[in-house]
């Protein structure tokens, strides 16, 4: 890395450092530039009637200090209303009314309708797989139940309700 001191040479041999240093003293030692009282002590200029006033007018006067403030405002709208002002410039993106809704496109509309049933299969799937698994809930919860008595088998619910009871020890009589 090069030290200041070689720093390369300009405008006369003196170093680009050296010369900023001392160019930034000479800018602090120097006296403030004198205000412009010779405008603030001479009277307010003449001005033309601003319904007068066209775009090449001379507007310099109507900057002058003492005048009026709603008349220099009033002479520069009267210049910025001519229409070579209100000229849109390209570049203005954000400038548009948004609230006016311009009409979809059709070939947008369909993509958008795709998009609906897209998301329409997506909830009959999501469906479909909550009634799965609501199914194999109730299976395994019926798979853990204990089973409940069962009538005979071939008869009605009335009859196996008539039919008395077997004793196990007892003989069978059709054996």
């Amino acid at each position: 890395m090069r030290k200041p001191d070689d720093a390369p040479e300009q405008e006369g041999g003196e170093p680009f450092l050296s010369r900023w240093a001392r160019k930034k003293e000479e800018a602090r030692q120097a006296p403030p530039p004198a205000k412009q009282e010779a405008d603030a002590k001479s009277p307010a200029p003449e001005l033309p009637p601003v319904e007068s006033l066209t775009p090449e007018s001379d507007y310099r006067a109507f900057f002058h200090p003492k005048v009026n403030e709603d008349v220099r405002r009033a002479a520069l709208k009267k210049l910025f209303s001519d229409p070579r002002f209100n000229v849109m410039d390209g570049l203005d993106t954000y400038i548009d009314d948004y609230s006016k809704a311009e009409a979809i496109p059709p070939a947008m509309m369909a993509m958008m309708k795709s998009a609906q049933d897209i998301l329409r299969w997506a909830r009959e799937d999501k469906e479909a797989l909550d009634r799965k698994e609501a199914q194999q809930a109730a299976a395994k919860q019926k798979a853990l139940e204990p089973p409940a008595a069962s009538p005979v088998a071939g008869t009605s619910q009335a009859a196996a309700s008539q039919v008395a009871p077997v004793a196990p020890d007892a003989p069978r009589k059709d054996a």
